[in-house]
């Protein structure tokens, strides 16, 4: 089949032809013509497969009728990361270079003012990631009433970044009647759950079994201990014929400490990483792309979506956390029917990442001997419970040592009786005897001073005590006589009423 037979614009067609472009690929082939008709569409594919073009290509035609009104764009692409809405910019300009239809991207790092103004000419294609979206949307700078295709790109990328919330409150902002589009290079089942939630009736489009890797890639992995990692990754470059490569770590400090030891060690080298400025960011990227640097050490920002054909090699410098990042992360090399390496560095500890790894994919990763090294196996079962990223040497984060899983805490709960609750006090069979007030009351008559005059030293703050709990209605039982201290004296009998209850509640109401 050719791109002729899809039923593109001669427009389209020619700037398809004059990028080098003969035949679609196998999802291209089946969605590009559902999205021209207007169906709701999910594609799964591997990476590196064209899922962009699948897009992109019947969005020219359709945009091609219609104007762009000020603030309202017309179509909106929301993709996870800075440097893939790039990436599908510049795709638009290179297929639509024949066709007047006007973009603007919506990134961070960016300036406010730019944006702002390409938005109030009027686009017809907005490519934005969900953050500056949502920022320039609640300004009040972008109508989005009028939005007739929505495109989300890498969806399980937007999964594992925690952008879904964000996703989510987007589209309750677009119109009820729109075509969605999905695309995601692997199927989990959040992502089954989140088209059931915002496509109507979509068309399943899968060439390839989910979370799979491309054919022409060869895999290898080295185990080594973590100090020997860096000699490691440098007997690779040294030893394999890599013309270029992406560098994979997994956090953004242990970017900075190997690009500073490739560095010292004579290799021609950049980083990239998401706490960059986007202009260096670009400027990286770009310098990538035309050779100036032959290696890239990277974090998971570069592991989605970038389009970079002739990339020779990929290194896992870190076994990645979570076994889809494995997928992506070796799809940057092996693109465009090219054959490509892909070689991960394994400590003892990382046995359940690697685990993980082999069962998504369905087959072993191979093991490469590196000469002079050490030859060790994973230890079963090894490796962080939580999924969280690890230090060197396989620990937690931020800490030395080893790390110790942590024990549940005991649930401490109330023990239950199951016994029938016996009440406080039972009454007895004979009479209580009566209690012996006149002995109490004559002990406090005893302990009273006599009255008569005050002694003319007398605290003022105790005047002030007592005169505050009088006007409060607290006064003190001092100003009574002995006999009434004595009707209020029954702690020893009655319990419920605390030690000061009136006679009259003892007595019976109905004794004669």
């Amino acid at each position: 089949m050719t791109f002729e037979e899809l039923g593109l614009e001669p427009n389209t067609l020619q700037a398809i032809a004059e990028m080098g472009y003969t035949t679609p690929t196998p999802i291209q082939e089946q969605a590009i013509g559902l999205v021209l008709m207007g169906r709701d569409v999910m594609g799964i594919a591997q990476t590196g497969t064209g899922k962009t073009g699948c897009y992109t290509l019947p969005m020219i035609d359709i945009l091609s009728n219609g104007r762009a009104r000020a603030r309202m764009p017309r179509s909106l692409i929301l993709a996870p990361t800075r440097e893939l809405a790039a990436q599908v910019s510049e795709n638009f300009e290179q297929y639509g270079k024949y066709h007047k239809l006007s973009m603007a991207l919506l990134i961070g790092g960016e300036s406010f003012g730019d944006q702002e103004r390409a938005l109030d000419r009027g686009v017809d294609v907005l490519i934005a990631t969900p953050g500056r979206m949502m920022d320039l949307f609640e300004r009040g700078r972008i109508l989005l009433s009028d939005v007739k295709i929505l495109v989300i790109d890498e969806a399980d990328r937007m999964l594992d970044m925690g952008f879904i919330p964000d996703v989510e409150k987007i589209l309750g902002w677009l119109p009820p009647l729109r075509q969605t589009l999905l695309f995601s290079a692997t199927m989990a089942p959040e992502i089954k759950r989140l088209a059931d939630k915002f496509l109507s009736n979509p068309k399943m489009v899968s060439v390839a079994p989910p979370a799979s890797t491309a054919t022409l890639v060869t895999q290898g992995m080295v185990i080594v201990d973590a100090k020997n990692k860096r000699e490691a990754l440098r007997s690779l470059l040294k030893s394999d014929s890599v013309a270029n490569a992406f560098i994979f770590c997994n956090r953004k400090r242990d970017i900075a400490v190997l690009f500073r030891s490739l560095e010292r060690h004579g290799f021609s080298v950049g980083q990239l990483h998401g706490d960059m400025p986007q202009a260096v960011r670009t400027e990286t990227l770009d310098q990538f792309r035309r050779g100036d640097v032959k290696l890239l050490v990277c974090s998971d920002v570069a592991a989605r979506g970038l389009d970079i054909p002739d990339v020779s090699h990929v290194f896992n410098f870190d076994v990645p956390s979570h076994a889809e990042d494995y997928v992506h992360r070796i799809g940057r090399t092996g693109r465009a029917g090219r054959e490509g390496g892909a070689f991960t560095i394994a400590t003892p500890e990382d046995g359940r990442y690697v685990a993980a790894i082999q069962k998504l994919i369905g087959k072993e990763i191979p093991l490469v001997q590196i000469e002079g090294a050490e030859v060790l196996a994973l230890e079963e079962g090894s490796g962080d419970a939580r999924g969280g990223r690890r230090g060197r040497g396989g620990n937690t984060r931020g800490g030395k040592g080893e790390s110790k899983p942590r024990e549940p805490k005991p649930r401490h709960e109330p023990k239950r009786d199951t016994a029938v609750a016996k009440p406080d006090f039972e009454p007895k069979a004979e009479a209580r005897p009566e209690p012996k007030v006149e002995q109490k009351v004559e002990a406090k008559a005893e302990a009273r001073p006599a009255p008569g005059p005050e002694p003319r030293g007398r605290n003022e703050r105790t005047e002030r005590e007592r005169s505050d709990r009088d006007k409060r209605g607290r006064r003190s039982r001092s100003h009574l006589p002995a006999d009434d201290i004595g009707e209020m004296d029954h702690e020893d009998d009655v319990v419920a009423f605390g030690g000061h209850t009136p006679s009259f509640l003892l007595r019976d109401p109905f004794a004669k």
